[in-house]
């Protein structure tokens, strides 16, 4: 479908123009082959493929390392038609987190045809004009050539009918392995020019978050453990390195929300005038500091969540 030339035409750009580096992300509905996809380019299992949507919110799902470039896939939480303030809200954080990457990955299953969801999802992509957006046709290996064939028209159309133009219209199979390299040698291209932003061996953040939201949370119950022996969860919101810093005075923000259950716990874990919360934040400061090799700025908030414990969803959102 002229991915050939496209691929030799891309090679030959990025030797020219140096080093690039920057984000995707890739959305599409529950099940339609993303982590699979993100495992297979990243070539290691590091997404947890699920069907449950995700609620995480930029957490690094994968790195791609390449001499050339560094492809950083990043999580959103899945788009749906909200019913809730919340899902209002996670929903806005879509579409600032699309905003900011540098590339958007449509994943549509080969074996399905369009329906209400993908148009959805679609026509949210249409409102993001500036970020380049590739429909990523996935499960080939279920389908013959005649069925894809309809299907590259169908995405080709429903992009013309919302008025955008597909930067890349590619399909894969993640599981049989086939032109997953030819994905990212399409996204590369799309990527801003720059250093590698992440260490060759990275492969995911998902440990790291974990291990500080653990830290957080060991600072936060110490001299508390009677009166909240397990009422506190901790969620790591995003990390990200400050903008603008030297290379050799790097900042790391991160953004922490403390879970507690009601509303009287709030006062025992922030303390009067606060002072608890903040030896709770210089404490794991330090402690994130030594583990991670840099330093720190920590953002922490105390967070109502109704009885968090016995709520599924609840447990869900912040990671149980």
């Amino acid at each position: 479908m002229g991915a050939m030339s496209v691929r030799s035409q891309s090679s030959e750009q990025s030797a020219e123009s140096g080093h690039r580096a920057g984000f995707a992300c890739f959305v599409g509905r529950p099940n339609a082959g993303k982590s699979t996809l993100t495992n297979a380019l990243v070539g290691q299992k590091v997404a947890i493929t699920a069907d449950q949507p995700q609620t995480t919110r930029h957490t690094v799902r994968g790195i791609v390392h390449r001499p050339e470039a560094q492809l950083i896939l990043v999580d959103t939480p899945g788009l749906h038609k909200p019913r809730t303030l919340l899902g209002q809200r996670l929903n806005d954080i879509v579409r600032t987190t699309w905003a900011e990457v540098d590339v958007i990955g449509f994943c549509l299953p080969a074996n399905e045809k369009l329906g209400p969801g993908d148009r959805f999802i679609a026509k949210e992509l249409a409102s993001i004009k500036k970020t380049p957006k590739i429909a990523i046709v996935t499960k080939t290996d279920l389908v013959d050539s005649k069925t894809l064939a309809e299907q590259l028209i169908a995405i080709d159309q429903l992009g013309k009918e919302l008025g955008f133009e597909w930067a890349e219209i590619v399909p894969v199979s993640a599981v049989a392995d086939q032109q997953v390299d030819l994905l990212a040698d399409l996204i590369v291209p799309l990527l801003p020019e720059g250093p590698a932003l992440y260490p060759e061996g990275d492969l995911t953040d998902e440990p790291e978050q974990v291990m500080i939201a653990e830290l957080i949370r060991e600072a936060a119950l110490e001299g508390v453990r009677d009166e909240l022996p397990h009422s506190i969860a901790v969620v790591v919101e995003e990390m990200l390195p400050r903008e603008d810093r030297p290379a050799d005075k790097p900042l790391l923000d991160i953004h922490a929300f403390v879970y507690i259950e009601r509303p009287s716990q709030k006062g025992i874990i922030i303390g009067p005038k606060g002072k608890r919360l903040k030896e709770v934040g210089i404490k794991s400061r330090k402690q994130i500091e030594a583990l991670l090799g840099t330093p720190v700025f920590l953002d922490l908030h105390v967070k109502v969540a109704k009885d968090w414990q016995r709520d599924p969803r609840q447990l869900r959102k912040l990671g149980f």
